[in-house]
This record gives C-alpha cells, sequence and structure tokens, in this order.
C-alpha cells in the first residue's frame, strides 16, 4: 500500500480554494503516473505547531505506481510547484502539500532519499484520522 498526504490552507489563485486545489493535486497524480485507488474524505485540522494561518483541508489517498520511493516523491513535488507551491519556510501556510506517507511498509532513511514511513506520520491527527478511515 503506498500513501500519500494531501492537504491545504491557502486559495490557489487557478484552482480557488484548498480542498478545490486538493482535488487538482489528485488529478494531476495519474499525469505522473501515481493512480489514485482510495481516498479519505475531506477533514478540517488546526494548523500544527499551533499558529493564527489558516486551518488546513487534508486527507490522504492510496495510489498505485511503477516508481520507485525517491521519484514518486519527486513527482508529488513537482505537482506541488506546478499547482503553486514555493517552499520558503517551514510550517508555512501552502497552497498544497503532498507527502508519501508510506511506500509498501518499508523502512528507509533520509540517505536514501526518501525517509520512511514519514517521520512524523505517528504525530499527526490530521494524518492518522483520514489512515484510520482508508484502513
Amino acid at each position: 500500500m503506498i500513501l500519500i498526504g494531501v492537504g491545504a490552507n491557502l486559495p490557489s489563485p487557478r484552482h480557488g480554494p484548498p480542498r478545490a486545489t486538493c482535488g487538482a493535486a489528485l488529478a494531476a497524480m495519474a499525469d505522473a503516473g501515481l493512480i489514485v485507488r482510495r481516498r479519505s474524505r475531506w477533514y478540517r485540522s488546526a494548523p500544527v505547531p499551533a499558529s493564527h494561518q489558516p486551518w488546513f483541508v487534508n486527507g490522504v489517498a492510496e495510489i498505485e505506481t511503477a516508481l520507485t520511493p525517491p521519484r514518486a516523491l519527486a513527482a508529488l513535488l513537482t505537482i506541488e510547484g506546478r499547482l503553486g507551491r514555493r517552499r520558503q519556510v517551514r510550517n508555512e501556510p501552502r497552497i498544497v502539500d503532498l507527502d508519501l506517507l508510506d511506500y509498501d511498509a518499508m523502512v528507509s532513511t533520509p540517505g536514501n532519499g526518501v525517509e520512511l514511513p514519514h517521520p512524523r506520520l505517528h504525530e499527526r491527527a490530521f494524518v492518522l484520522l483520514p489512515l484510520a478511515e482508508l484502513a
């Protein structure tokens, strides 16, 4: 099972509110070789760490792909960029956020190009709740 976290808390000039941008991200995955098989419903969640930025829309998608974990992560980052995400400051508000949460229960370190499972997955209700829905 390959799992992707999907979230946003800023509107996109092209797609509108965060939920619509999350939907656009899911649609863009197919063109990148990431086929969405199932997804959770959308959840609203407070920013982590706590701040005054807008609340997030979050969900989890189960995907199928022939891409390796580093290439899958690269595809997710490319989709983020195409949708308008610009990484500047950690934990900043964002138009879209796509995280590779798990790749067939693989365990790897950042030295392998991607850390799996996602290192903070177990600390985040905004991931655990939609993940539990899929499980």
